[in-house]
């Protein structure tokens, strides 16, 4: 009988690699089954609330951060503000609602970025600045516990110097 690293074994490994290989059922393989199966592993993040996104699907998936970093760069740098590549806008479109019907934050494996972040192993740092919920319609109010003696001395010193 021939050793496991003897020529003899080496060839008897590669026959049945062949065959292994060559197996009729593996052959015929059902193409729409493999696909099936292959789409089963990509991550499918939920749509967003408009009728279409500012720029295709496919252009979104692959340059999303480069229009975003560009966005950036304009706001930042030229003082330029617009709504097409805000973050603030995705953030708004693509809010996925928790089981409160709240949007749920970064935090939440279910936030829309993480769907395909969490998939790619991909560090989202935008969010340790940003917020990551669109903003709540509500109005702003002043804390409670704090007299009307508090909120007079406030406006005083915002319009005259603290006197």
């Amino acid at each position: 009988m021939p050793g496991p690293f003897s020529r003899a074994g080496v060839l008897a490994a590669l026959i049945a690699l062949l065959l292994a290989c060559a197996w009729p059922g593996a052959a015929h393989a059902d193409p729409a089954q493999s696909a099936q199966t292959a789409r089963a592993l990509v991550p499918s993040p939920q749509k967003g609330k408009g009728d279409a996104c500012v720029a295709d699907t496919d252009f979104m998936r692959r340059y999303h951060m480069t229009v975003l970093n560009h966005q950036r760069d304009d706001t930042v740098h030229n003082g330029i503000r617009t709504k097409q590549f805000s973050l603030k806008e995705c953030i708004a479109c693509h809010a996925v609602q928790g089981e409160d019907a709240r949007p749920v934050s970064i935090e939440s494996p279910k936030h829309f970025c993480r769907t395909c972040h969490d998939y790619a192993a991909v560090k989202i740092d935008c969010f340790e600045c940003h917020a990551s919920r669109p903003e709540s319609n509500k109005a702003a109010q002043l804390p409670t516990g704090h007299g009307d003696g508090a909120v007079s001395a406030l406006s005083r010193y915002l319009k005259g110097k603290g006197q």
